[in-house]
């Protein structure tokens, strides 16, 4: 019977999820990529499915394509369908006694340095079966990419006046906070004569790359002070940060963070309202309950609370 004639329609859930992929990620090359296919696959499937549901999904867009309205609609009710299936997958998860499986988290680099060991040894020492996979991400795009199912926890930032992305679909868990200090050299006559950030207005700094949430936060700091810095060093590594500033050849506001559970490697000076960076996890809100997540928090928890 055709559509018209309203005869039942059945529609693939895994293509459902290529159509909701496509929406995400916005061209069938990055989805081919993110689902490990060939894009001509995911063509193929995606082709089948506008058969399935008797309309056209896509149309093409100079070397690409875009949704229609009724494709859009389709993805709309793909994230209902595709959040009932985890929520029952993790309802089968939780009846069982123990955390198991695999557990995909993406974190950013001083929670990793700070909270990971302590986190996985703990993991490790109470949940043996749950096998956890960890990769450094930006926050923004680790955010992004638990949204859209690629992790299954993101442990992510946010600094003062510098609100981190709100996407539907995830639950945000306060994890800990830390101060955030001018870290200058400890020894040398270059940067003695500095106490208050108002010191520091003639001097090399390093900060992470334009477009980060802590060059954002310090280069405000600095405006604030009556200031434009001199940004000489620029990397998202910030050991090389604690490195260029023990040698003398660069100031930084760094998190406390760093330096958890051992002495400050720098002179730290305050800074204006003794500002803190909030540290949190996320997941989506139809997995936040599953055995695994709520086992790695719990760890990230033990880690945070461990004395600084």
């Amino acid at each position: 019977m055709d559509r018209m004639g309203r005869g039942a329609v059945l529609l693939d859930v895994r293509r459902l999820r290529l159509l909701r992929e496509l929406a995400v990620r916005g061209t069938l090359a990055r989805v081919a990529e993110a689902l490990h296919q060939s894009p001509s696959s995911v063509s193929q499937q995606l082709t089948q499915l506008e058969r399935e549901a008797g309309v056209p999904l896509l149309i093409k867009a100079g070397r690409g394509v875009r949704l229609t309205p009724q494709a859009e609609i389709l993805v709309r009710h793909a994230e209902h369908v595709l959040a009932g299936l985890e929520r029952a997958e993790e309802e089968v998860a939780a009846s069982l006694a123990t955390p198991s499986g695999s557990l995909r988290v993406a974190v950013f680099q001083s929670a990793a340095l700070a909270l990971l060991p302590a986190a996985l040894t703990w993991l490790r020492d109470e949940h043996p079966q749950l096998r956890v996979t960890v990769v450094q991400r930006e926050p923004e795009t680790a955010l992004a990419e638990t949204w859209a199912r690629d992790f299954d926890l993101v442990v992510a930032e946010e600094y003062p006046h510098h609100a981190s992305p709100r996407h539907p679909g995830l639950d945000r868990v306060p994890l800990t906070t830390d101060s955030l200090w001018l870290a200058v050299a400890a020894q040398g006559a270059d940067h003695a004569h500095i106490r208050t950030i108002e010191d520091a207005a003639d001097v090399p700094w390093v900060m992470e790359p334009v477009g980060a949430a802590s060059r954002h936060f310090a280069e405000q700091t600095c405006r604030r002070a009556g200031f434009e810095p001199d940004v000489r060093f620029e990397t998202a590594d910030l050991q090389a940060h604690l490195r260029l500033v023990q040698s003398g050849h660069a100031v930084a506001l760094l998190p406390d963070i760093l330096w958890k559970g051992l002495p400050a490697p720098a002179r730290l000076c305050a800074l204006p309202d003794a500002p803190q960076r909030s540290i949190f996890t996320s997941a989506r809100l139809s997995s936040g309950a599953s055995p695994g997540v709520a086992a790695c928090r719990e760890a990230l928890a033990h880690a945070a609370r461990a004395p600084r």
